[in-house]
């Protein structure tokens, strides 16, 4: 069993003029690329294997980074299931020059442990040691049941929380 802080990673990048769009702003795609590394980096440290990204979800945009602006990347395994995982990535932008800070994205990475010949393998149960930590593991349960129904790969009559939430708001409406 393993702590949400073992997994922790901060990464830092800076904004270049060969990053940007037209506009000025980061572009998605580089910005999708650096939050990639930070989350493998604490899978693998969660693991202590080799991680291969298998899903990007609930991927939010939600202020544009400008060129200058430092990314400040941060993620943690939020759970682990038999051999996947799910880390959360958060980021803000800093300007240097007006001493700012703000929240710009969020995303929840799901990745599968390998061992040496590239099979699955079992990943480390976590044990979170906060209450946020604790909402966090709950709502990744929820999260892996949403994104496996949507794929196909469950059933209805197998969900617990999807179910559990539609009675829940079937039952506020009545």
């Amino acid at each position: 069993m393993k702590t949400v802080s073992a997994s922790r990673c901060v990464m830092n990048e800076i904004v270049l003029p060969n990053d940007t769009n037209n506009l000025g702003n980061l572009m998605g795609g580089r910005l999708l690329y650096w939050m990639d590394i930070c989350a493998a980096i604490s899978a693998q440290r969660h693991s202590n294997l080799v991680c291969v990204t298998a899903a990007v979800d609930f991927v939010e945009f939600n202020a544009p980074i400008r060129k200058g602006d430092v990314v400040v990347l941060e993620s943690q395994v939020n759970r682990a299931f038999n051999t996947s995982l799910e880390v959360e990535i958060n980021v803000w932008a800093e300007n240097p020059r007006a001493q700012t800070k703000r929240k710009c994205n969020r995303a929840f990475y799901t990745f599968v442990a390998l061992d040496e010949a590239g099979q699955k393998h079992p990943a480390p149960p976590i044990q979170p040691e906060t209450e946020d930590e604790e909402e966090r593991y709950e709502h990744a349960a929820r999260r892996r049941e949403i994104r496996l129904f949507m794929s196909g790969r469950l059933k209805i009559e197998e969900a617990t929380y999807i179910k559990n939430d539609l009675l829940a708001a079937l039952q506020a409406g009545a």
